[in-house]
């Protein structure tokens, strides 16, 4: 037995031996280098080898974006990627190099999920032939749908003013039938599924509600300033059932902002009709975030209990905001949500054409379009001076510059 026993003792001495040679970490000199087309992801996150490497082309934008690369922000709990105002000149079936581009950098910022705040077309005009309508949504589809739908990237949309606009002439009846006719013939049909739980596909795709990762999202249709009050009713229904108020966070997508935020749609055509009453049932509901497009210009804002994202734009005639020096920006927003934390949402917005970041304090700290005040989004009314609350309530009234 004793010599078992010896013999035992010589093997699992081996045995860690072994174990602890292949514990041992690489030199530096050893370590395998890093592909200069790797992302260099947080420290916390937690990365799967196999999504690292970036395609080429998206690799290259990467790089060119300075010394340091591209900023990519640590990621929430659930990460969108934002856009808007895609369009181009009437009729385009092609689309501005700032599109193109943000659909390479998908890879590079992996969102759970795309949405978009309207325009994904470039309709609005009656002299567009049916073959012309549906020729435009064709090119969307080569250009944005399909490759989403290939890297099974869920697309939340609202229909804006140049996809099939409500907007209402004689007898109330729609000026643009047609084209929405077209987009609800796009949309309708199952090749063109945009990877969505609906909640209620109501009147898809102008009204409806789906479900993304505990988060429900309401679409109303902003695509002109006037929402009947039998979808509005809709609309308030749908916010109050549990599906909606169970969830972990709400918003709302629409074309038109509630407040006017950009030169050149500071009127009341260019908002939606009645916002202080919308913004009352959106907050009595917890609705956290309005995100919209079509004034052209990024601007992070909040009004009341209502945070309002104002998107920038990717497709041809960005805007200035109202009051301000600025250039006008093409942009587009990474937004992670925390569920854990107070402010919910984290807003990383990038100039798409200088490829550099947009920060708060570049900004306004508040606007003053004709129907109210919109203060940024790290701003509250009491933090502003004495002299910018006085020319809100000069310019304004009192009422307006309430928040």
């Amino acid at each position: 037995m004793g010599w078992r026993r010896f013999f035992g003792l010589i093997l699992l001495g081996i045995a860690l031996s072994i174990g602890f040679a292949c514990s041992k970490p690489t030199p530096p000199s050893e370590q395998p280098s890093q592909s200069p087309t790797a992302v260099q992801a947080p420290a916390e996150e937690k990365v799967n080898p196999a999504k690292i490497e970036l395609p080429p082309e998206t690799a290259a934008i990467v790089a060119a974006a300075g010394p340091k690369g591209l900023f990519n922000p640590p990621r929430g709990d659930v990460r969108l990627l934002v856009v808007s105002d895609l369009n181009g000149i009437y009729g385009s079936t092609d689309y501005d190099p700032e599109v193109d581009k943000a659909m390479k950098l998908i890879p590079f910022w992996e969102p759970d999920m795309v949405v978009c705040s309207g325009d994904m077309v470039a309709g609005q005009s009656p002299t567009l032939s049916q073959e012309q309508i549906r020729a435009m949504w064709a090119g969307f589809d080569e250009h944005i749908a399909a490759p989403l739908r290939q890297a099974k990237l869920p697309w939340g949309f609202t229909i804006g003013n140049h996809d099939a606009s409500s907007a209402l002439g004689v007898g109330d009846k729609f000026l643009f039938k047609q084209e929405r006719d077209l987009a609800a013939e796009y949309w309708d049909d199952p090749k063109h599924d945009p990877g969505l739980q609906f909640g209620d596909r109501y009147e898809f795709p102008f009204y409806y509600s789906f479900i993304f990762k505990d988060i429900f999202f309401l679409v109303w249709d902003g695509s002109s300033n006037h929402i009947p009050a039998e979808k509005l009713a809709w609309v308030e229904k749908t916010l109050a059932s549990p599906q909606a108020q169970q969830a972990k966070m709400r918003i709302l997508l629409g074309h038109l902002p509630l407040y006017a935020v950009a030169v050149g749609r500071n009127e009341p055509g260019e908002v939606m009709e009645n916002a202080d009453e919308l913004r009352a049932m959106l907050e009595r509901y917890n609705v956290h975030t309005y995100i919209s497009g079509h004034h052209h210009s990024y601007y992070p804002a909040h009004r009341g209990d209502l945070q309002l994202l104002h998107m920038g734009i990717l497709g041809s005639g960005p805007r200035p905001l109202i009051d301000s020096n600025l250039p006008p920006w093409k942009a587009l927003t990474v937004l992670d949500i925390n569920f854990d934390s107070p402010e919910l949402t984290t807003y990383t917005t990038y100039d798409m054409q200088a490829m550099q970041l947009i920060r708060y304090e570049q900004l306004p700290r508040f606007l003053t379009g004709h129907n109210g005040i919109v203060l940024r989004r790290d701003v509250e009314w009491e933090d502003l001076a004495p002299e910018e609350q006085s020319t809100c309530i000069q310019r304004l009234g009192t009422k307006k510059c309430e928040n």
